[in-house]
């Protein structure tokens, strides 16, 4: 299939799809006698594997690991899951450092709820 029937499928753009060709994500495919990229129908699972993996907070370089133990044994199942646990951690922090952010906010829009002769704009301060 050319490449923006694949995109189509896999649901990203073409320069997503040759961007991840470029990275060594998806295989680069053999050409047409027309010169055309046909990508056989196996790089849809590919790219929907991509994404997803993408979706649960791998980075690309994650996602390259997890492509080359895909299809691996028992050793591969645990350094997938070393990966994953990685990315939790992660994910853990970046939640924690969201709730503190979220929290500050709230309580400078809380000020906001003061009467107007008995407030400064302690949002606008906290932000100088």
């Amino acid at each position: 299939m050319r490449t923006s029937e694949l995109a189509g499928r896999a649901g990203v753009n073409t320069e997503t799809l040759r961007y991840y060709e470029r990275r060594g994500l998806l295989e680069e495919p053999p050409r047409s006698p027309g010169g055309y990229r046909d990508y056989p129908v196996s790089a849809v699972g590919v790219l929907r594997f991509v994404k997803r993996a993408q979706e649960l907070g791998f980075t690309l370089g994650e996602v390259e690991e997890l492509l080359q133990l895909e299809g691996g044994g028992p050793e591969s199942c645990d350094a997938a899951r070393t990966l994953a646990e990685h990315r939790r951690g992660d994910l853990a922090a970046r939640i924690a450092d969201l709730q503190r952010m979220y929290d500050s906010l709230s309580e400078l829009v809380a000020t906001c709820d003061l009467p107007r002769t008995d407030r400064r704009c302690t949002l606008l301060e906290a932000i100088r």
